[in-house]
């Protein structure tokens, strides 16, 4: 695998993405890596946590325990290099801002190799803040992984939905005041992975999870 691989199969991907207008803008796509790696990324020997906070309904609660594509990470994993260097080359940034709308200037990329056990659950939340670009790619292919695509609010108590939970797919959504997201507590067979990919601003202040801490994206 080559880190233009990459870029070519994700900008494929973004520039076929179906776009959803309800109950927020946000887009679903397909075969965004190229064939065979996201099995390699859940392949990759980085321990899967167990919850340290339980019934916490945040990511946050359980900080020290989290896994990110990290300098010491992609310096040991060819895989999560390729992928971090692909979603921080210009190609990649430019087709994110032509696609989808958003606003990278000034921002560095974030990637967070989420591996959830039962038990977990986020509340209804919306990523705004310093996150200017959400994409959650689903990679795991256990079975009942199926159902445990995010979940989409119409707001902070309404649920209208779920994405699909496919293998080398996602979901990708601009943060805003209206972008309620987050995992209703169900049964979690197995290991459900994901990276959750961001591009930040430049208040991101836990710069030790970036990639490339010291190099912005444009």
């Amino acid at each position: 695998m080559s880190i233009s691989n990459v870029q070519q199969s994700v900008i494929a991907a973004f520039k076929s993405a179906k776009t959803y207008q309800e109950p927020y803008q946000h887009w679903f796509l397909e075969d965004v890596l190229p064939e065979g790696m996201a099995e390699a990324v859940c392949a990759l020997p980085i321990d899967a946590p167990f919850l340290e906070v339980d019934d916490a309904g945040t990511r946050e609660a359980n900080n020290s325990s989290r896994r990110y594509f990290d300098p010491e990470n992609i310096a040991k994993f060819e895989t999560a290099n390729d992928i971090a260097q692909a979603f921080h080359s210009r190609e990649v940034v430019d087709t994110v801002e032509e696609v989808f709308g958003a606003d990278l200037s000034d921002s560095r990329i974030r990637l967070e190799f989420a591996q959830d056990r039962d038990g977990f659950w986020l509340q209804p939340h919306t990523d705004i803040g310093v996150k200017r670009f959400t994409m959650l790619l689903y990679l795991s292919d256990e079975p009942g992984h199926e159902n445990l695509g995010t979940d989409i609010y119409k707001d902070a108590d309404t649920h209208v939905g779920a994405s699909p939970f496919k293998p080398n797919s996602a979901l990708i959504f601009v943060p805003a005041n209206n972008t309620w997201h987050g995992f209703e507590k169900r049964t979690i067979p197995g290991i459900r992975k994901s990276l959750i990919i961001n591009y930040v601003t430049p208040d991101w202040r836990a710069v030790e999870q970036l990639p490339f801490p010291e190099t912005y994206v444009k």
